[in-house]
């Protein structure tokens, strides 16, 4: 069912769902064309991952008294392609190159990300030499074609390589950016002669300059294909026998939607899919608030992350890598991973959180993660099974967390273990008492998590003091404030649902299909030429949405260009006008390039040539369900008849412990409260220490003040 079928607007009994998988908890929100919000947290399902987004929805149409046609749309993030590499599940990979260039995917761009360390070493390409093959087979760099492709010669290769086991080929022949005729060529007689063999083509994966790079997102799409398509196409038969008929749109990694259809097709875009959704709501909340400067702050039960939004727009990469661990200086540190050239929202991620392991190294040193107990079995105050102690299980040692359960009730408890697991594998070995372990645990993980915040701020050349942490995810809220005054930040932000903040980015996304175009020319800026190719590209991009189902009149277009000094290596995208472009226009252009380049490297060369390597096009169009009022609309909820409760919670040697009241976000008023407090939400547990104070505003959101 495409998005015309549910044009012009949503029935009045509608419902639009947002569903983000993440390693711990299953976060599902569903949203009512009257404005009601539900939500709910499950355990994730590993095995399965859309079985606990079935049992989710079952759960809240039944609360809802609803129907399954009466959803609108399912907005989808998740972190399964990234958990496929990480965790080398991915199909077996073979590649198909020009002869000569078999070895372009180990030699990479011969960067390290450690200059210093001897024990350092590489990780082995996801397609291994043996089946890397070469096809006698050359373009130029003009496009021209200099020897068509032997077809005989491709299948015999083939046929060598199914006999290996290979399930998955990607095909990147050199300069297949400036014409990709053999390699078009080879991809079609591969899917005619083997259908049953998935074959990724850098000529639709990838199509400009940079042979590495291409070729590197055309091996990832690849290797994570089977697994993406596997998963997508078991949640949509999953949907369609509860009558879900609905669309189902995936998260990119660069924040906007995607349908499931081409998601399958291309899961390469869906790599940073989870922690994008997350800024995105940041994005808008900042609007939204009227804050120009804010560092999202995303802590789950596995990793933390940040990332910069200002004037209300999230920071892009061209480019990130993915599996080299975890990514606290992406724009600056290279070579750890794998690269994938894709647009993406610039994250830094660390791996801390509430399930992050607490390990004492042989030095007797303590140390938080990188390693999480995930969500099987999962901390030991669970009763799962877990027999190693977590930041979660120090902080129910601490009283930050409640005793009894967590998620609404849906997670018991068991304090005893929590206090088990502390004394026994932490406190006793250091020789502390049981609070001042457990509090030193807490001062790790807040110490590991400054480094992301560090990495998008005073790296970039911003002063974090110049800035708001919005801060989200079931762990962020508990750690915000400690984070927040070791960098001088002055106000903390949690907003409405903050452990299901990310789901809600997924209902307020647009879908965006991305377009790009080498530029031959590169130096010879030509109005003209420009001109035409960037009208070509609309026109394609228009006709293939509206077969989807979009009206041209629907969708928001803009234009970019990748600029470079002559001789350089890499780009800068600048935008560029949406009306004919004029020679006057180059010439802004190039001035605005200059100007970034310095903001950006801090000087720039307006003596030195410029050049454009590609044209890019945006499109953007809201959900066929969208509507004015948002998830974060003003709210007015009355403070609750139950009395408050106080609960002992422990503040570190100097403050010791304090008989801490406990609230629900509704107790919380528009003047200003001190600190201690512990705010507890159905998703997420906010901790407002001594030496600070917090009240909510019109839209619900918790605003923390640091003394």
């Amino acid at each position: 069912m495409g998005p015309s079928d549910h044009e012009p607007s949503m029935r009045l009994d509608s419902f639009r769902v947002g569903v983000d998988i993440g390693g711990t908890f299953t976060d599902i929100i569903m949203h009512g064309s009257d404005g009601s919000l539900r939500q709910l947290k499950v355990p994730s399902t590993p095995s399965r991952f859309e079985q606990a987004i079935i049992q989710g929805l079952q759960h809240l149409l039944h609360d809802a008294n609803g129907r399954p046609g009466m959803l609108s749309t399912v907005t989808h993030g998740t972190t399964i392609a990234t958990n496929t590499i990480l965790e080398g599940r991915g199909a077996v990979t073979a590649l198909l190159t020009t002869q000569g260039f078999r070895d372009v995917l180990e030699l990479g761009r011969l960067r390290y990300p450690v200059l210093h360390d001897l024990s350092w070493e590489k990780l082995k390409p996801l397609v291994p030499r043996r089946y890397r093959l070469e096809v006698a087979e050359r373009i130029n760099a003009n496009g021209e074609i200099e020897r068509a492709p032997d077809l005989d010669q491709v299948t015999a290769l083939v046929v060598t390589l199914r006999q290996q086991g290979i399930q998955s080929i990607a095909v990147c022949f050199i300069n297949s950016y400036a014409n990709p005729h053999n390699e078009k060529r080879v991809a079609e007689w591969l899917r005619a002669k083997f259908p049953d063999l998935h074959v990724s083509a850098s000529f639709e994966i990838l199509p400009e300059i940079k042979e590495y790079e291409r070729t590197s997102t055309t091996v990832v799409n690849a290797y994570i294909h089977q697994i993406i398509d596997g998963y997508l196409g078991n949640l949509e038969r999953e949907l369609r026998s509860l009558g879900i008929e609905c669309p189902l749109l995936m998260m990119q990694s660069n924040g906007g939607l995607v349908d499931a259809k081409t998601a399958r097709s291309k899961p390469v875009q869906l790599v940073e899919s989870g922690p994008a959704a997350g800024v995105t709501a940041a994005c808008f909340l900042a609007r939204k608030l009227d804050l120009p400067n804010v560092i999202a702050f995303d802590m789950g039960g596995t990793t933390a992350k940040a990332s910069l939004v200002e004037s209300g727009q999230p920071f892009e990469a061209p480019e990130y890598e993915v599996g080299g661990g975890m990514n606290t200086r992406r724009s600056l540190m290279k070579g750890n991973g794998y690269t994938v050239r894709v647009p993406s929202i610039d994250i830094a991620e660390v791996g801390a959180g509430g399930g992050s392991v607490v390990w004492i190294d042989d030095g007797n040193a303590p140390h938080v993660g990188p390693h999480s107990a995930g969500a099987v079995p999962g901390p030991a105050c669970y009763g799962h099974g877990g027999t190693l102690p977590t930041l979660t299980d120090a902080a129910v040692v601490l009283g930050f967390l409640n005793p009894e359960s967590l998620a609404g009730g849906t997670q018991k408890i068991h304090q005893a273990l929590a206090v088990d697991v502390i004394s026994k594998q932490v406190a006793e070995p250091l020789h502390l008492s049981l609070l001042e372990a457990a509090y030193g645990v807490y001062t790790i993980a807040v110490a590991n998590m400054s480094s992301v915040i560090r990495a998008v701020s005073s790296e970039r050349g911003r002063d974090p003091r110049d800035f708001v942490l919005m801060a989200f995810g079931g762990a962020g809220p508990l750690h915000a404030v400690e984070m927040a005054r070791s960098f001088e930040m002055p106000t903390v932000i949690v907003p409405i649902s903050p452990g299901l903040f990310s789901t809600m980015g997924l209902l307020m996304a647009n879908i965006q299909y991305h377009s790009i175009r080498s530029y031959a020319a590169r130096a010879e800026l030509d109005a003209e030429v420009i001109e035409a190719a960037f009208t070509d590209m609309e026109a394609c991009t228009l006709h293939d949405l509206e077969v989807m189902g979009y009206r041209p009149d629907h969708v928001r277009l803009g234009r970019f260009a990748d600029m470079r000094y002559a001789g350089q290596s890499y780009e800068l995208k600048i935008p560029v006008p949406s009306h004919p472009l004029t020679h006057r226009d180059l010439r802004q252009l190039r001035n605005q390039f200059g100007l970034e380049y310095e903001r950006t490297y801090g000087h720039q060369t307006p003596d030195q040539q410029t050049e454009i390597v590609n044209l890019r096009l945006r499109a953007t169009c809201s959900p066929p369900d969208a509507r004015s009022s948002d998830v974060f609309g003003e709210r007015e909820e009355l403070p609750p008849n139950t009395p408050e409760i106080t609960r002992d919670a422990y503040f570190g040697p100097d403050v010791g412990v304090l008989a801490t009241p406990i609230l629900s976000r509704w107790h919380l008023q528009s003047k200003p409260r001190p600190g201690p407090l512990i705010v507890e939400d159905m998703d997420a547990t906010t901790l407002v220490p001594p030496h600070s104070r917090a009240y909510q505003d019109s839209f619900g959101n918790i605003v923390i003040q640091i003394g």
